[in-house]
């Protein structure tokens, strides 16, 4: 990657983090797979009253029709309660709680697939990885750091060619931030950005 890219990123987001709240591994497992098409500050509203009332020993064991009542603002709650419920089960059953430093054996859990993977082992094992999800699709795609027609694997594996291994996962963060609140999907903050000159979203709407 552009060395300046990085740099500018560095300056626009200083102090990136995951903004999904969680105490512990699973919480975290958990609030990543409920965030597929929903906003983090969504998902960190109904984790608080899950994870209030349950631990993963519990919710091992929790009615299906209580998950789905609490979960139910984050969309597809049936399918995503049925998950939770079979990882919590998994983990129970498998690693007495702890969700295991194991790409392996976490992408045969339900619900959980790389960009998930990524994410945990990232925040919960510092492993050097860059999770690709919608908005760091866009970001690199609009920055010319993968071509519009590469699928979320073909971004990853540019992405990681591209960014010194030992910044995967802070670049990662500003990704994810930057695309969240400044390169937004609709109405962009480009009067904000100092990625201009690297944007080609921005050279084809402003001319």
């Amino acid at each position: 990657m552009k060395y300046n890219i990085l740099e500018k990123l560095d300056i626009m987001i200083p102090n990136p983090h995951c903004e999904l709240e969680y105490n512990c591994d699973y919480e975290l497992l958990i609030a990543t797979v409920l965030s597929a098409q929903c906003t983090d500050a969504r998902v960190n509203m109904v984790t608080k009253e899950l994870f209030s009332k349950y631990d993963i020993f519990s919710l091992s064991k929790a009615s299906l029709k209580d998950i789905e009542n609490i979960i139910r603002p984050v969309g597809t709650y049936t399918k995503k309660s049925e998950y939770i419920l079979k990882i919590a089960q998994a983990l129970v059953n498998d690693y007495e709680g702890k969700v295991p430093n194991n790409r392996k054996y976490l992408e045969t859990l339900p619900g959980v697939g790389r960009k998930t993977c990524n994410v945990v082992l990232s925040n919960i094992y510092n492993v050097p990885a860059i999770a690709v999800d919608t908005h760091v699709e866009r970001v690199a795609k609009r920055l010319s750091l993968a071509k519009d027609s590469d699928d979320v694997l073909k971004v990853e594996q540019k992405l990681m060619r591209k960014v010194p291994k030992a910044k995967w996962s802070r670049t990662h963060h500003q990704l994810v931030l930057f695309g969240r609140y400044i390169c937004k999907a609709k109405n962009p903050l480009c009067a904000n950005c100092l990625l201009q000159e690297e944007c080609k979203y921005y050279k084809k709407n402003t001319k």
